[in-house]
């Protein structure tokens, strides 16, 4: 190594083994997609963030930790150098050199920690940034195809959206990156270290006979064979950890709906029930970990005794030759660093096929999050068209996922101004009605036309998100564009008017409200929702189940005269109900349906 011309020699090796590298990585990444599952998988997860259509930071941050890992292997070949060097000048006793040698260790020393921290900050900005493209795309496939709901309607439906999303895509971004950039440092290191070994080594005998170079032959056997034995041992841990993914998320699911429906386990004293359902889905987590330790125990057990073999084999065979007066010192302890550099560059693909098998896993569940969604977002719906004042359903037919009828060639009008009833027995289909005219349901054929104008649906329990009251009373909308007075006088008065009064001073308040108001009292949020919103329909699906019939007729007594040109299609089985509405649609069963205007 001339040590005068090094930054100028490394800056141009550094340079070209880039270049080269670039190349290489394009034409395994597309050799990877073309002939293989996982490759394609992988792809279909990843392409977009490289697409330099949507811009060229992806790129650019792949491309600057790429040429920070070629720079890294430059960096352990001119330490396999000073150490050669070093060594070499302790044994001649050549205190000069000695002091050179400390000298130039500090440099590469400094530029080896500066390295390493730009290295931790870039490699996490991609991490940042892929990770953060990843989310938001995969949140609006999610949601702008409806998968969050319509993936009941599809067959096999994914396990565990939420986990996958927030888990796996982090997992996914990360190990992809740690991979494919240790893989591009094996291969480096490999060609690099190989030819510093060829230098070093020196002929063996073998069975009699003498081979020039063996060490660099036996290395590469060596790697290659313990390599397959390693990944014979290690191919169940793919299937291990897809499984310890979703059983761990199936406990975690179960936990969280114990605390979401706590009050009901509590009246009912569940607990029992609770905790022989929670304990079996743990035993199921733990009896599936213990095959993942005793998996890992075998092929770890086996990588650390390969990994300790390796240790002593270039001082065996380099010790005789130093004896002899053939290599010095530096020679000896740089083969050593070399035939190590060697020995982890090839053993890394044996070593990380845990991480690899955890990767594919992961690969796995997004791939299916993704293949659910576009199934999802497949799926035949009837559109509502936006036209004139009334609600128009011509020859609307909905049936069951599997084909029984619940309303057949149903037509019917409601003019602005007038509201409908529907009625009929448990299971008749009148919720299935409501979610085919929001395009919810997709077993359904006919044409729905809505009035223009925004719609509202309104459930029996209505949706609370998280946030403050003022976002929870104006959902889907934002308080700002509510409330346009911005000191929240429109948002007390429909409190006052819903008689919600006591919540007035608790507008700008965070909590889970789900939690903190009664069922009833959600309701009656719900129908102050409609009053700000003053939507051109209404749609409540047993609206007022949860509160008295003097509220209930308060609320609509209040609703009919606060949009007195609004459409209003009411569910609900209260005989209380028929004064506020105009006509009645009953729902009979086996399709039958028949329509009567109330009379007055």
């Amino acid at each position: 190594m001339e040590w005068s011309t090094v930054v100028v020699d490394s800056a141009l090796w550094t340079l070209k083994a880039f270049a080269i590298t670039i190349v290489v990585s394009v034409v395994v990444i597309a050799a990877l997609v073309r002939f293989t599952r996982w490759g394609r998988q992988w792809w279909r997860i990843a392409a977009s963030y490289f697409d330099p259509r949507a811009g060229t930071a992806g790129l650019g941050l792949a491309a600057l930790v790429l040429f920070l890992t070629v720079f890294a292997v430059r960096m352990n070949v001119l330490f396999s150098y000073w150490y050669n060097d070093f060594y070499t000048a302790i044994q001649n006793l050549d205190e000069p050199a000695f002091w050179r040698f400390m000298r130039i260790f500090a440099v590469l020393a400094t530029v080896h920690v500066l390295r390493s921290l730009v290295v931790y900050l870039v490699g996490q900005t991609l991490d940042i940034s892929w990770r953060t493209h990843l989310n938001e795309r995969i949140v609006d496939r999610w949601l702008d195809s409806g998968a969050y709901y319509r993936e009941r309607f599809v067959d096999d439906p994914v396990d565990n959206p939420d986990q996958r999303i927030q888990v796996d895509i982090t997992d996914f971004v990360i190990t992809s990156r740690v991979l494919s950039m240790g893989a591009v440092n094996a291969v480096l290191s490999i060609v690099s270290f190989t030819g510093i070994l060829w230098d070093l080594s020196g002929p063996m005998t073998l069975f009699g006979v003498e081979i020039p170079r063996l060490m660099v032959f036996l290395v590469f056997i060596y790697v290659l064979v313990t390599t397959a034995v390693a990944f014979w041992i290690g191919r169940p841990l793919i299937g291990l950890n897809f499984l310890n993914e979703k059983l761990g998320a199936t406990y975690r699911y179960a936990l969280v709906r114990v605390r979401e429906y706590g009050e009901a386990v509590a009246f009912y004293r569940g607990e029992p029930v609770e905790r022989s359902g929670l304990l079996a889905k743990f035993a199921a987590v733990i009896r599936n970990w213990w095959r993942l330790v005793f998996r890992t125990l075998k092929f770890n057990g086996f990588n650390l005794a390969v990994n300790q073999l390796s240790v002593i084999f270039p001082f065996l065979v380099q010790g005789p030759r130093l004896f002899a007066g053939q290599v010095t010192l530096g020679d000896v302890m740089q083969t050593s660093n070399a035939f190590g550099q060697v020995h982890d560059s090839l053993s890394f693909f044996r070593e990380s096929y845990d991480d690899f098998a955890a990767f594919r896993a992961t690969t796995i569940r997004l791939n299916g999050l993704l293949d659910t969604t576009d199934r999802a977002g497949k799926l035949p719906t009837l559109a509502a068209t936006e036209q004139g004042e009334r609600l128009n359903l011509t020859g609307l037919s909905v049936t069951t996922p599997e084909g029984g009828p619940l309303v057949t060639d149903l037509s019917l009008s409601v003019e602005p101004g007038e509201a409908l009833l529907v009625r009929g027995a448990s299971g008749s289909g009148k919720t299935t009605l409501l979610r085919t005219v929001a395009g919810l349901w997709p077993h359904a054929r006919g044409a729905v036309a809505r009035p223009a104008g925004n719609a509202l649906f309104l459930s029996q329990q209505p949706y609370m998100p998280l946030g403050t009251l003022r976002a929870a009373l104006t959902y889907p909308e934002s308080a700002d564009s509510t409330d346009s007075g911005g000191d929240g006088t429109a948002l007390r008065g429909v409190l006052e008017r819903v008689q919600l009064g006591h919540l007035v001073d608790r507008l700008d308040e965070t909590a889970d409200w789900t939690r903190i108001l009664s069922p009833g009292e959600q309701q009656r949020l719900g129908f102050a929702r409609i009053l700000l919103a003053e939507p051109a329909v209404v749609f409540l699906d047993e609206a007022t189940a949860a509160v008295d019939e003097g509220l209930e007729n308060s609320l609509y007594r209040t609703l009919r005269e606060s949009l007195p040109e609004s459409v209003i299609v009411s569910v609900g089985h209260r005989s209380t109900l028929d004064g506020f509405h105009d006509r009645i649609l009953e729902l009979r069963g086996g399709g039958q349906w028949a329509v009567t205007d109330r009379v007055r």
